[in-house]
């Protein structure tokens, strides 16, 4: 599992991202405080409030490519045991 700290300033950004998880294999989640919903999903992605930071996970270990387009929205958290 691998999680991100991201900001999402503008729906474009919203849409960027959600296609972005469409290519990705494994399930992803986007937390805001305590409510959790589907990374893929754009009606769920809008039902957060955006205003503030938010943490991409994704339950899997991402590909360089992924790594590499997710600089676009935030960085990675340190991974356990770092």
């Amino acid at each position: 599992m691998r999680e991100y700290d991201i900001r999402l300033e503008t729906a474009e950004k919203v849409n960027r991202l959600a296609a972005l998880m469409g290519r990705c294999p494994w399930e992803a989640d986007l937390l805001c405080g305590r409510y959790v919903v589907n990374a893929k999903s754009l009606m769920g992605m809008f039902s957060l409030d955006l205003r503030g930071p938010l943490v991409l996970r994704l339950h899997g270990r991402p590909a360089p490519w992924l790594e590499d387009a997710l600089r676009e929205y935030g960085t990675p958290r340190p991974a356990e045991g770092d």
